[in-house]
């Protein structure tokens, strides 16, 4: 997906979590990007979106939503569209369940000078 398609976009499925833990947590894989995974990030994984960008994550099951960095691709299950860190999991009340209908919103694509927002000229919060 390019840039431009990224920015504005909006997608409603199911998501999941994933750990790539190993030794209590403390040794990690990498991202696609080749950034290390830690167990505090609030990171996920997309197919197609263009790496990083940030999303806003909502659980419509429970209405809570959440910024979360894309910097991964995944997931490689199919019928799901999301992967998260167990972190973000935990703080969108879905980690004890395993999967969540969500909905994800691109705030912005890039990092640093690089980053461009959304149409919307505003990052919703």
């Amino acid at each position: 997906m390019s840039v431009d398609q990224a920015l504005g976009f909006s997608e409603t499925g199911t998501c999941s979590w994933y750990d790539e833990s190993s030794f209590f947590g403390l040794k990690r894989g990498n991202t696609s990007l080749g950034e290390k995974v830690k167990p505090w990030h609030l990171s996920g994984a997309h197919k197609t979106l263009p790496l990083p960008c940030l999303v806003k994550v909502t659980n419509l099951e429970n209405g809570r939503s959440l910024k979360v960095r894309i910097n991964d691709r995944g997931p490689f299950i199919p019928g799901r569209h999301l992967d998260l860190t167990p972190r973000a999991a935990k703080k969108l009340n879905f980690h004890g369940d395993g999967l969540t209908r969500t909905k994800i919103d691109v705030l912005s694509v890039g990092d640093g000078r690089y980053r461009r927002k959304s149409r919307s000229g505003f990052l919703f919060w």
